[in-house]
C-alpha cells in the first residue's frame, strides 16, 4: 500500500476534535532512544544504518499498538511522499533528507509514529487533537514499555536513555503542543509571552520546529531539558504553561472584541476578501489569512461555517498537497496559481463576515476611534 493511499482524507483530519482545540491545535510527545549494541546513527555506517533498520523494524511492526501500521523504509518514499507527512507533522524535516537505512512505522489513526534511524535509532511520538498531552505521553509511554521488552535500549543508571543530543539525555522526552494565538498576535503580546514562557524552561519555535517561522500565528511550545527531572513532573509542568497560554489567548481575543472590534473586522474581513478573490497566492500568505479566518470563525463572525473547512484548508493549500494531485512537478507560480483556483472553490459558498459582532446591535466604532 502506497503512503497516498493510506494517509486520512485532509477532511477527515480537518474534522479531528480534541478539548481546547481552538487553540491548542495539536499535542504531542516524542521519545527518543538508541540501542546498546550499535552505534548511533550520526556515526554509523551504512551497514549498521541497514541493521539497526531491520531489527527496530521488525519489532515495532509486532507490537499491538501498531497493528495494521504502515511500514517502509525512507529510501522508498519520494520527496513529495517525504513532504506530505512532514507536512502533516508526522515526521521531521531531518527525517525527510534520510534515505538508506532509516524508515518509518505510522500507526492506522495517524497517532503514533516511529521514526527509524533519525538522529536517533527511534523516535517514536503520540499526537492527539487539542489539549491532551497526558494522553499522548500515556499512549507513548505504553508503546515504548511495550517496545523495550524487544529491544536492547541503550541506558545508564546514572544518566538515564543515552542520546546523541545532550538535550535529550536522561528520560529522552521531548513534549509539545501546537497553538493558534492570533489574538495576543493581533494584541502585540505574544513576544513578551515567549520571554515569559522561556523563562520557564520552554522553548519555543515555529510551524516546523527549530529554525521555523510561526506561520498562521502558530508556535509550538517544548520542554527544553530532559535530564534530572521524571517525565510526569515534565508533561504536568508544560500542562500547566500550556492552561495559561489558553486563557491569556482567551483574554486577548475578549480584549480586541471589547475595545477594537473594527480592527478585528478589519483584519478578519481583509484576509476572507483575498483568499476568496486573489488569483495568485503563496503559501505563506494563505497560511496567515487562513490563521484570522479562523480567529474570526471562533468568535462567531461567520457564522454557519464548519470549523472543519479552515482546518482542512491549512493542510491541502501546502505545496506538497497540491503537488500530489498532478503528475508533471509544479513550479511555485504554478502552484500560487493553483492554490488561489483552490481556495476561490472552496470558499464560494462562506458569507462575507458579519459585521454586527455577538452581543451588537447596528455598528459599533472601537472604543479607541473618536466619533
Amino acid at each position: 500500500m502506497s503512503i497516498h493511499d493510506f494517509l486520512k482524507l485532509p477532511a477527515e483530519v480537518g474534522k479531528r476534535n480534541g478539548p481546547n482545540d481552538r487553540i491548542v491545535l495539536t499535542s504531542r510527545v516524542r521519545l527518543a532512544r538508541n540501542l546498546k549494541d550499535f552505534p548511533f546513527p550520526g556515526w554509523a555506517k551504512k551497514a549498521d544504518r541497514i541493521k539497526a533498520l531491520e531489527t527496530i523494524r521488525a519489532a515495532v511492526e509486532s507490537i499491538p499498538q501498531l497493528a495494521g501500521a504502515f511500514s517502509e523504509s525512507m529510501d522508498a518514499l519520494s520527496t513529495l511522499e517525504k513532504q506530505l507527512l512532514v507536512e502533516r507533522h508526522l515526521i521531521s524535516r531531518e527525517h525527510a533528507a534520510k534515505s538508506t537505512g532509516s524508515g518509518l512505522v505510522l500507526s492506522r489513526d495517524e497517532s503514533i509514529c516511529v521514526m527509524i534511524n533519525e538522529e536517533a535509532h527511534l523516535r517514536m511520538q503520540a499526537l492527539k487533537p487539542g489539549l491532551q498531552i497526558k494522553q499522548a505521553w500515556q499512549a507513548i509511554d505504553d508503546v515504548d514499555s511495550t517496545l523495550e521488552k524487544r529491544l536492547a535500549y541503550a541506558f545508564s543508571p546514572d544518566l538515564g536513555y543515552l542520546t546523541a543530543c545532550p538535550t535529550n539525555v536522561g528520560t529522552g522526552i521531548r513534549v509539545s503542543a501546537m497553538l493558534h494565538l492570533p489574538g495576543l498576535v493581533l494584541a502585540e503580546q505574544v513576544n513578551q509571552i515567549i520571554q515569559a514562557v522561556n523563562k520557564l524552561g520552554f522553548a519555543v519555535r515555529g510551524l516546523y520546529g527549530e529554525g521555523t517561522e510561526a506561520l498562521g500565528n502558530i508556535f509550538q511550545i517544548s520542554n527544553q531539558m530532559t535530564l534530572g527531572e521524571a517525565e510526569t513532573e515534565i508533561v504536568e509542568r508544560l500542562n500547566k504553561v500550556l492552561a495559561q497560554l489558553i486563557e491569556h489567548e482567551g483574554n486577548a481575543r475578549a480584549s480586541l472584541m471589547e475595545n477594537k472590534p473594527k480592527m478585528v473586522l478589519n483584519h478578519v474581513g481583509r484576509a476572507y476578501g483575498i483568499l476568496s478573490n486573489a488569483h495568485s497566492i503563496s503559501s505563506k500568505e494563505t497560511m496567515n489569512l487562513l490563521s484570522l479566518m479562523r480567529m474570526g470563525l471562533d468568535l462567531g463572525i461567520f457564522p454557519g461555517v464548519d470549523p472543519g473547512l479552515i482546518d482542512e484548508l491549512f493542510i491541502v493549500t501546502q505545496p506538497a498537497h497540491l503537488q500530489k494531485n498532478y503528475a508533471e512537478k509544479l513550479t511555485a507560480e504554478e502552484r500560487d496559481l493553483l492554490r488561489s483556483d483552490m481556495l476561490r472553490e472552496r470558499l464560494s459558498k462562506v458569507k462575507r463576515p458579519n459585521p454586527k459582532l455577538p452581543g451588537q446591535t447596528g455598528t459599533t466604532l472601537d472604543k479607541t476611534s473618536t466619533p
